[in-house]
């Protein structure tokens, strides 16, 4: 037996004042109860309680054991009681990072609703277009335009989109008509930077894939930069639906290409949340996560 436990046994014992009553308590015989006492007498080398026939007497070194020991174990339950708290009412720091356009455009506006559901809950969210290393950065969340390739990542789509190019009616009032990916070529086309090499933007239609290597005079890593140049017609853009959707409905961007799926990495868009693989997922972490797939879909509608 543990020590710990054997030191709730004595603390049992010492608080009834007999071992028979300890022993009903713990759900034990009297002589189990006996026994476990005298293991943990041993390994202190010390005794703990004078017996007699009748009561338990603590002796001088088992009252000074007997009061820390029943400090500890009430700071265990404690511990205890606050770490299951923890998983029944969401409470604690989250630390979030997530793309700089999703987090203005979408999850911004939502805060105040969350931190009115989780008042308990602080969270600490960070903007960027830096590839972070979940592993070894001191965030709970990612949330990010791809399915994270790490396997020691869960990953969890917040929600679906489609990227689309888009671009302001003054934009297009000056420049040449575009009717199919080739005429992009005589575009000025904002593009957003994944790494050293030109951007290409991938058409698919009728099953046919068609590649366009596009030789912008613009390229950033920030969405919400193209987004905004694109409104005040400095180019043509591709972007995620759900970025632009208030902008399509009042004409402030047109839709380019509606017949064809278009990416600048894969046909399966959408936001994903990474975090990493635990035991128990933290509450704190669930209920965000669920709050975003039950609110951002719908935030830009």
């Amino acid at each position: 037996m543990s020590k710990l436990r054997a030191m709730e046994i004595f603390v049992g014992a010492a608080r009834e004042g007999s071992f028979s009553k300890a022993a009903k308590a713990a759900g034990l015989s009297p002589a189990s109860v006996s026994r476990h006492i005298a293991e943990l007498e041993a390994q202190l080398g010390v005794q703990l309680i004078s017996r007699t026939t009748r009561s338990v007497a603590l002796t001088e070194a088992g009252t000074h054991y007997f009061a820390r020991a029943e400090r500890i174990l009430e700071e265990i339950a404690d511990a205890d009681h606050e770490a299951a708290a923890l998983q029944t009412t969401p409470r604690g720091v989250l630390g979030v990072h997530s793309r700089t356009l999703f987090g203005l455009q979408v999850l911004g506006p939502l805060l105040p609703l969350f931190q009115q559901a989780y008042p308990e809950i602080r969270l600490e969210l960070t903007l960027s277009e830096r590839q972070i290393r979940l592993r070894e950065e001191e965030y709970d969340i990612d949330l990010r335009f791809s399915a994270p390739q790490d396997p020691s990542l869960v990953q969890r789509k917040i929600l679906s989109s489609q990227r689309i190019l888009v671009a302001s009616p003054l934009y297009l009032a000056r420049s040449s008509t575009v009717t199919e990916p080739g005429d992009l070529k005589d575009h000025n086309c904002l593009t957003y930077l994944l790494g050293p090499e030109p951007a290409v933007w991938r058409f698919m239609k009728d099953d046919k894939l068609q590649e366009l290597q596009i030789d912008s005079a613009l390229g950033t890593d920030n969405g919400e930069l193209i987004r905004r140049l694109a409104v005040i017609g400095d180019g043509v853009a591709l972007l995620d639906d759900f970025t632009v959707r208030s902008e399509l409905r009042d004409g402030t961007l047109l839709r380019l290409l509606p017949d064809y799926r278009i990416t600048n990495t894969t046909f399966d868009g959408g936001i994903y949340a990474a975090y990493r693989q635990t035991s128990y997922l933290p509450r704190k972490i669930r209920v965000f996560l669920d709050f975003l797939v039950e609110h951002a879909g719908r935030s830009r509608l």
